[in-house]
Protein backbone atom coordinates (compact mmCIF):
# COMPACT_ATOMS: atom_id res chain seq x y z
CA UNK A 1 0.00 0.00 0.00
CA UNK A 2 1.32 3.49 -0.59
CA UNK A 3 1.97 6.52 1.32
CA UNK A 4 -1.22 8.38 -0.45
CA UNK A 5 -3.23 5.17 0.30
CA UNK A 6 -2.00 5.73 3.90
CA UNK A 7 -3.00 9.10 4.20
CA UNK A 8 -6.51 8.59 2.74
CA UNK A 9 -7.24 5.60 4.63
CA UNK A 10 -7.01 7.46 7.76
CA UNK A 11 -8.27 10.80 6.85
CA UNK A 12 -11.74 11.39 6.56
CA UNK A 13 -12.30 14.77 4.95
CA UNK A 14 -15.80 15.15 5.13
CA UNK A 15 -16.93 14.10 8.24
CA UNK A 16 -18.83 16.60 10.40
CA UNK A 17 -16.26 15.39 13.32
CA UNK A 18 -13.20 16.56 11.99
CA UNK A 19 -12.80 19.96 14.13
CA UNK A 20 -12.23 17.38 16.86
CA UNK A 21 -10.50 14.75 15.55
CA UNK A 22 -7.18 16.33 17.01
CA UNK A 23 -6.28 16.78 20.92
CA UNK A 24 -3.58 19.60 19.37
CA UNK A 25 -2.20 21.28 16.68
CA UNK A 26 0.93 18.94 17.31
CA UNK A 27 -1.05 15.98 16.87
CA UNK A 28 -2.45 17.22 12.97
CA UNK A 29 1.35 17.65 12.12
CA UNK A 30 2.55 14.40 13.39
CA UNK A 31 -0.60 12.15 12.55
CA UNK A 32 -1.72 13.64 9.36
CA UNK A 33 0.30 16.66 8.08
CA UNK A 34 3.90 14.85 7.66
CA UNK A 35 2.47 12.03 6.07
CA UNK A 36 1.41 14.18 3.53
CA UNK A 37 4.81 16.15 3.48
CA UNK A 38 6.82 13.40 2.90
CA UNK A 39 5.06 11.89 0.05
CA UNK A 40 4.88 15.26 -1.85
CA UNK A 41 8.06 17.33 -0.90
CA UNK A 42 11.72 16.86 -0.97
CA UNK A 43 12.79 18.52 2.13
CA UNK A 44 10.14 17.20 4.48
CA UNK A 45 12.40 16.23 7.07
CA UNK A 46 13.44 20.50 6.92
CA UNK A 47 9.75 21.06 7.50
CA UNK A 48 9.96 18.72 10.57
CA UNK A 49 12.76 20.62 11.69
CA UNK A 50 11.28 24.17 11.09
CA UNK A 51 8.45 22.66 13.18
CA UNK A 52 9.90 21.37 15.99
CA UNK A 53 12.39 24.51 16.56
CA UNK A 54 9.86 27.48 15.61
CA UNK A 55 6.17 26.12 15.43
CA UNK A 56 5.69 22.99 18.05
CA UNK A 57 6.71 25.03 21.07
CA UNK A 58 4.30 27.73 20.85
CA UNK A 59 1.31 26.48 19.01
CA UNK A 60 1.83 22.69 19.29
CA UNK A 61 -0.38 22.74 22.41
CA UNK A 62 -3.43 24.66 20.86
CA UNK A 63 -5.79 23.40 19.44
CA UNK A 64 -5.73 24.27 15.60
CA UNK A 65 -9.46 26.72 16.46
CA UNK A 66 -7.31 28.24 18.98
CA UNK A 67 -4.24 29.67 16.95
CA UNK A 68 -5.66 33.26 16.22
CA UNK A 69 -4.36 35.53 14.01
CA UNK A 70 -2.89 37.78 17.17
CA UNK A 71 -0.85 34.22 17.98
CA UNK A 72 0.42 34.38 15.07
CA UNK A 73 1.30 38.37 14.76
CA UNK A 74 3.17 38.14 18.10
CA UNK A 75 5.04 34.63 16.85
CA UNK A 76 6.77 36.72 13.83
CA UNK A 77 7.52 39.90 16.08
CA UNK A 78 8.98 37.41 19.00
CA UNK A 79 11.17 35.52 16.13
CA UNK A 80 12.30 38.81 15.40
CA UNK A 81 13.37 40.14 19.03
CA UNK A 82 15.35 36.68 19.08
CA UNK A 83 17.28 37.74 15.93
CA UNK A 84 15.96 36.06 12.98
CA UNK A 85 16.26 38.18 10.06
CA UNK A 86 12.80 39.22 8.36
CA UNK A 87 13.34 36.39 5.50
CA UNK A 88 13.72 33.66 7.91
CA UNK A 89 10.26 34.59 10.01
CA UNK A 90 8.88 34.86 6.44
CA UNK A 91 9.53 31.14 5.55
CA UNK A 92 8.56 30.06 8.70
CA UNK A 93 5.68 31.81 8.36
CA UNK A 94 4.39 30.95 4.87
CA UNK A 95 5.44 27.38 5.88
CA UNK A 96 2.72 27.80 8.94
CA UNK A 97 0.43 28.97 6.50
CA UNK A 98 0.57 26.43 4.12
CA UNK A 99 0.07 23.77 7.03
CA UNK A 100 -3.21 25.94 8.53
CA UNK A 101 -4.49 25.92 4.41
CA UNK A 102 -4.21 22.20 4.16
CA UNK A 103 -5.77 22.04 7.64
CA UNK A 104 -8.82 24.15 6.23
CA UNK A 105 -8.88 21.89 2.88
CA UNK A 106 -9.22 18.68 4.56
CA UNK A 107 -12.08 20.07 6.91
CA UNK A 108 -10.40 20.25 10.13
CA UNK A 109 -10.38 23.81 10.34
CA UNK A 110 -12.84 26.25 9.42
CA UNK A 111 -10.87 29.56 8.56
CA UNK A 112 -6.97 30.35 8.62
CA UNK A 113 -6.16 32.99 11.15
CA UNK A 114 -3.39 34.07 8.41
CA UNK A 115 -6.32 35.63 6.67
CA UNK A 116 -6.79 38.31 10.01
CA UNK A 117 -2.91 39.32 10.37
CA UNK A 118 -1.81 41.92 10.84
CA UNK A 119 2.06 41.10 9.67
CA UNK A 120 1.48 39.75 6.40
CA UNK A 121 4.99 39.69 5.31
CA UNK A 122 7.96 41.49 6.80
CA UNK A 123 9.81 43.40 4.05
CA UNK A 124 13.15 42.07 3.68
CA UNK A 125 14.92 45.02 1.40
CA UNK A 126 16.61 44.78 -2.26
CA UNK A 127 17.65 41.21 -3.12
CA UNK A 128 21.36 41.25 -2.34
CA UNK A 129 23.72 39.68 -4.10
CA UNK A 130 27.64 39.04 -3.88
CA UNK A 131 30.12 38.62 -6.28
CA UNK A 132 33.75 37.54 -5.88
CA UNK A 133 36.69 39.43 -7.28
CA UNK A 134 39.49 37.49 -9.09
CA UNK A 135 41.49 38.50 -5.86
CA UNK A 136 39.10 37.15 -3.50
CA UNK A 137 38.23 33.85 -5.53
CA UNK A 138 42.03 33.35 -5.40
CA UNK A 139 42.25 33.92 -1.58
CA UNK A 140 39.16 31.82 -0.64
CA UNK A 141 40.50 28.91 -2.84
CA UNK A 142 44.01 29.37 -0.64
CA UNK A 143 41.70 29.08 2.02
CA UNK A 144 40.22 25.77 1.23
CA UNK A 145 43.48 24.03 0.32
CA UNK A 146 44.35 24.67 4.06
CA UNK A 147 41.45 22.91 5.73
CA UNK A 148 41.24 19.58 6.87
CA UNK A 149 37.63 18.79 5.25
CA UNK A 150 39.46 16.39 2.67
CA UNK A 151 37.06 17.79 -0.38
CA UNK A 152 36.04 21.14 0.34
CA UNK A 153 38.80 22.68 -2.21
CA UNK A 154 37.76 20.78 -5.10
CA UNK A 155 33.99 21.34 -3.90
CA UNK A 156 34.52 24.70 -3.74
CA UNK A 157 36.78 24.88 -6.90
CA UNK A 158 33.54 23.06 -8.99
CA UNK A 159 30.79 25.52 -7.61
CA UNK A 160 32.65 27.89 -9.28
CA UNK A 161 33.55 26.14 -12.73
CA UNK A 162 29.74 24.51 -12.78
CA UNK A 163 27.29 27.14 -11.32
CA UNK A 164 25.84 24.29 -9.83
CA UNK A 165 23.62 24.33 -6.78
CA UNK A 166 25.77 23.36 -3.68
CA UNK A 167 23.30 20.31 -3.39
CA UNK A 168 23.24 19.24 -7.05
CA UNK A 169 27.25 18.73 -6.34
CA UNK A 170 26.80 17.30 -2.60
CA UNK A 171 24.12 14.88 -3.49
CA UNK A 172 25.62 13.87 -7.06
CA UNK A 173 26.94 9.98 -8.21
CA UNK A 174 29.38 9.09 -10.46
CA UNK A 175 26.85 7.40 -12.43
CA UNK A 176 24.66 10.67 -13.12
CA UNK A 177 28.41 12.12 -14.53
CA UNK A 178 29.27 11.67 -18.14
CA UNK A 179 32.78 12.25 -18.95
CA UNK A 180 32.60 11.84 -22.54
CA UNK A 181 29.48 14.15 -23.14
CA UNK A 182 30.85 16.59 -20.05
CA UNK A 183 27.30 16.71 -18.16
CA UNK A 184 26.06 15.98 -14.51
CA UNK A 185 22.61 15.19 -14.44
CA UNK A 186 20.71 16.18 -11.79
CA UNK A 187 17.37 14.17 -11.69
CA UNK A 188 15.49 17.11 -9.39
CA UNK A 189 16.84 20.12 -9.14
CA UNK A 190 15.41 23.21 -7.16
CA UNK A 191 12.27 23.74 -9.57
CA UNK A 192 11.04 20.23 -9.62
CA UNK A 193 12.72 19.34 -12.74
CA UNK A 194 15.56 17.61 -14.42
CA UNK A 195 18.48 19.31 -15.57
CA UNK A 196 21.38 18.92 -17.15
CA UNK A 197 24.97 20.61 -15.70
CA UNK A 198 27.24 21.63 -18.51
CA UNK A 199 31.15 20.52 -17.53
CA UNK A 200 33.89 22.33 -18.81
CA UNK A 201 37.41 20.52 -19.38
CA UNK A 202 38.69 22.11 -16.20
CA UNK A 203 35.96 20.65 -14.24
CA UNK A 204 35.80 17.54 -15.47
CA UNK A 205 39.81 17.50 -14.43
CA UNK A 206 38.88 18.64 -10.63
CA UNK A 207 36.41 15.37 -10.63
CA UNK A 208 39.35 13.34 -11.51
CA UNK A 209 40.96 15.13 -8.53
CA UNK A 210 37.99 14.21 -6.63
CA UNK A 211 38.64 10.83 -7.90
CA UNK A 212 41.73 9.96 -6.58
CA UNK A 213 41.24 11.54 -3.52
CA UNK A 214 38.54 9.56 -3.14
CA UNK A 215 40.36 6.02 -3.64
CA UNK A 216 43.28 7.63 -1.45
CA UNK A 217 40.65 7.74 1.87
CA UNK A 218 39.48 4.34 0.58
CA UNK A 219 36.24 4.89 -0.53
CA UNK A 220 34.76 3.53 -3.70
CA UNK A 221 34.12 4.82 -6.74
CA UNK A 222 32.14 3.03 -8.72
CA UNK A 223 29.04 3.92 -10.87
CA UNK A 224 26.78 4.32 -7.55
CA UNK A 225 28.83 5.81 -4.99
CA UNK A 226 28.31 9.42 -4.05
CA UNK A 227 30.96 11.81 -5.29
CA UNK A 228 31.52 13.45 -2.52
CA UNK A 229 31.71 11.13 0.20
CA UNK A 230 32.26 11.26 4.02
CA UNK A 231 35.14 8.74 5.02
CA UNK A 232 33.46 7.93 8.18
CA UNK A 233 29.79 7.20 6.76
CA UNK A 234 30.22 6.29 3.17
CA UNK A 235 26.79 8.97 2.80
CA UNK A 236 27.19 12.54 1.45
CA UNK A 237 29.41 14.76 3.20
CA UNK A 238 27.30 16.86 5.34
CA UNK A 239 30.16 19.01 7.35
CA UNK A 240 30.91 21.42 3.80
CA UNK A 241 29.37 23.93 5.22
CA UNK A 242 31.04 24.39 8.41
CA UNK A 243 34.19 23.28 6.71
CA UNK A 244 33.82 26.36 4.14
CA UNK A 245 32.88 29.23 6.99
CA UNK A 246 36.24 28.56 8.51
CA UNK A 247 37.78 28.65 5.32
CA UNK A 248 36.09 31.94 3.93
CA UNK A 249 36.77 33.83 8.08
CA UNK A 250 40.12 32.87 7.94
CA UNK A 251 40.09 34.26 3.97
CA UNK A 252 38.55 37.10 6.06
CA UNK A 253 35.37 36.83 3.39
CA UNK A 254 33.20 36.50 6.28
CA UNK A 255 30.17 37.97 4.27
CA UNK A 256 30.79 35.36 1.98
CA UNK A 257 28.06 32.53 1.43
CA UNK A 258 28.17 29.70 -0.45
CA UNK A 259 25.44 30.69 -2.51
CA UNK A 260 27.58 33.62 -3.56
CA UNK A 261 29.62 31.30 -5.76
CA UNK A 262 26.97 30.28 -7.86
CA UNK A 263 26.31 34.34 -8.35
CA UNK A 264 30.05 34.49 -8.97
CA UNK A 265 30.13 32.01 -11.93
CA UNK A 266 26.84 34.24 -13.54
CA UNK A 267 28.79 37.41 -13.32
CA UNK A 268 31.79 35.56 -15.18
CA UNK A 269 29.59 34.22 -18.05
CA UNK A 270 27.80 37.80 -18.73
CA UNK A 271 31.38 39.64 -18.64
CA UNK A 272 32.72 37.71 -20.84
CA UNK A 273 30.04 38.14 -23.10
CA UNK A 274 27.37 35.37 -22.52
CA UNK A 275 23.78 36.02 -23.16
CA UNK A 276 21.12 36.05 -20.94
CA UNK A 277 19.66 32.65 -22.39
CA UNK A 278 22.70 31.22 -22.05
CA UNK A 279 23.10 32.25 -18.80
CA UNK A 280 19.21 30.93 -17.61
CA UNK A 281 20.24 27.59 -19.45
CA UNK A 282 23.88 27.33 -17.93
CA UNK A 283 22.11 28.34 -14.31
CA UNK A 284 18.96 25.92 -14.83
CA UNK A 285 16.87 28.62 -14.13
CA UNK A 286 13.25 27.33 -15.76
CA UNK A 287 12.30 30.89 -15.84
CA UNK A 288 14.15 33.59 -17.17
CA UNK A 289 12.74 35.85 -14.33
CA UNK A 290 15.27 34.70 -12.28
CA UNK A 291 17.70 34.81 -14.20
CA UNK A 292 17.09 38.70 -15.02
CA UNK A 293 18.32 39.55 -11.30
CA UNK A 294 22.02 39.97 -13.43
CA UNK A 295 20.62 42.07 -16.20
CA UNK A 296 22.51 45.18 -14.40
CA UNK A 297 25.59 43.03 -14.98
CA UNK A 298 25.02 43.30 -18.87
CA UNK A 299 26.71 45.48 -20.42
CA UNK A 300 24.72 48.64 -21.88
CA UNK A 301 24.55 48.06 -25.70
CA UNK A 302 21.29 49.96 -26.20
CA UNK A 303 23.04 53.02 -27.94
CA UNK A 304 25.10 50.49 -30.14
CA UNK A 305 21.56 48.86 -31.15
CA UNK A 306 19.57 52.48 -31.91
CA UNK A 307 22.58 52.93 -34.36
CA UNK A 308 22.09 49.71 -36.31
CA UNK A 309 18.63 50.99 -37.31
CA UNK A 310 19.66 54.55 -37.80
CA UNK A 311 22.37 53.21 -40.34
CA UNK A 312 20.58 51.19 -42.29
CA UNK A 313 18.25 53.91 -43.06
CA UNK A 314 21.05 56.21 -44.00
CA UNK A 315 18.66 59.13 -44.28
CA UNK A 316 21.39 61.74 -46.01
CA UNK A 317 20.89 59.61 -48.74
CA UNK A 318 16.98 60.11 -49.36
Amino acid sequence: MSIFSNIFKTTDFNSSNSLQEFSCFADFFDHKYYAFSKATKRRSQLELYVFDKHIRPIFGPKTLAEITSQDLDLWMTAQLEAGYKPATVNKHSSMLNRILNIAVQWGYLDTNPFKAVVIKKLPTGDYMQRFLTHTEIKSLLSACKRSTHPFLHLFVKLLLLTGARKSELRLAKWTCIDLQKGELFVAVSKSGRSRTVVLSKKALAVLEQVKLRSEALGLPITRDSWVFANPRTGQPCTSLHIAFFKARDSAGLSSVRMHDLRHTYASLLINNGASIYEVQQLLGHYNISMTERYARLFPNTLQDRVDIVADSLDFDRI
